[in-house]
């Protein structure tokens, strides 16, 4: 009698555990550097946590914390989402850079084409090539937007020429070097900073997508915003990184994981190329409402860019070399994944 009251104890325990378990609740940190209004956070960030805390009932809970409102500047979030000062950040890879020498290669001229869901399936398709980069913390997206513009102040552009000795702002260190190849000067800076120092005449213009001109109110200080007509109109992108906290992630129950995994990957990347793609619209309308004009360059007035910028991935390559990395192999396999996903 005894020995049975212990085996109906023993299991009324373990059925407690194993309850609580899956019972267990979390609640997790989002933190970004743009604000609450941005399409970041509007319509990619908050329906994608809507959507977990739906499907766990409600045992998954988020706080997001936009403007940097967690502490901290913009190039601090990679770290912050590694050592756990955050659990899950929306950056720049190319904000740290040297972290990120694989992803790097989506943000070469030639390589992303215009076409931010078509891109984002490629870097998808070449996850296995992304992985040392993300080693660190747990990825639950690698994405781009649409693409840069250039956005000035004053002046009309039409070819390279144009450019050459202007100050524009870059968002990474592969943007700068295209820059350069241009005869301009770029100016390294979170995007946050780009309105007060266009305002101010710290910078002549940017290299941003219209999805900013909304949260950044760039349609009160842009006389010209210019892009390329149909494929490879855009001048490169920047990657971005959606990412937990890898402990954080392997503390969660099992069924939890698996819920948040079901919301990563493949399908989502290609919703938020979508997400990007579309709101690219918004801010050009804002553009050509405003002050300014979204001016479209011909196929031989973007080639003097294209052409011009060639000397990059030259660049590129061989420091990936020094690096260990297969850089031209690497450009190649890039290249050809967001072929595959663009319509012709």
């Amino acid at each position: 009698m005894k020995n049975i009251t212990k085996l109906l104890a023993g299991a009324a325990v373990a059925t407690m555990v194993s309850f609580g378990a899956q019972a267990q609740e979390v609640t997790l940190t989002i933190h970004h550097f743009l604000g609450p209004k941005a399409p970041a956070q509007s319509k990619m960030i908050e329906p994608w946590a809507k959507k977990i805390e739906e499907e766990s009932n409600g045992r998954i809970k988020f706080e997001i914390f936009p403007s940097m409102s967690l502490g901290g500047k913009p190039p601090e979030l990679y770290r912050q989402v590694r050592d756990g000062a955050a659990d899950i950040v929306w950056t720049l890879p190319g904000y740290t850079p040297g972290v990120f020498p694989h992803t790097e290669v989506f943000e070469l001229p030639g390589v992303h084409l215009g076409d931010a869901r078509a891109t984002n399936l490629a870097i998808w398709d070449l996850m296995e090539d992304m992985a040392p980069d993300l080693k660190d913390i747990h990825p639950l997206a690698v994405h781009v937007h649409a693409g840069q513009a250039i956005h000035l102040t004053e002046k009309e552009v039409r070819t390279v020429a144009d450019v050459k000795g202007l100050k524009l702002r870059t968002p990474t260190r592969t943007g700068s070097w295209v820059i350069e190849s241009w005869g301009a000067e770029p100016v390294g800076m979170p995007v946050p900073a780009l309105p007060q120092a266009m305002s101010l005449g710290v910078v002549d213009g940017g290299l941003v997508p219209f999805e900013v001109v909304p949260p950044l109110k760039l349609a009160e200080l842009v006389s010209y915003s210019v892009e390329g007509e149909g494929v490879n109109s855009r001048f490169g992108t920047s990657v971005f990184l959606f990412a937990m906290n890898k402990d954080r992630y392997e503390s969660l129950p099992d069924d939890l994981k698996e819920i948040i995994d079901r919301n990563s990957g493949r399908d989502f990347a290609g919703h938020i190329g979508d997400v990007f793609n579309d709101v690219e619209e918004v801010g050009k309308k804002m553009i050509n409402d405003g002050k300014g004009q979204v001016i479209k360059l011909t196929p031989a007035q973007k080639a003097t860019f294209d052409d011009a910028s060639a000397s990059v991935t030259d660049r590129w390559i061989e420091e990936a070399k020094s690096n260990g990395i297969d850089g031209a192999a690497l450009v190649a396999k890039a290249k050809a994944a967001v072929l595959a996903h663009t319509a012709q």
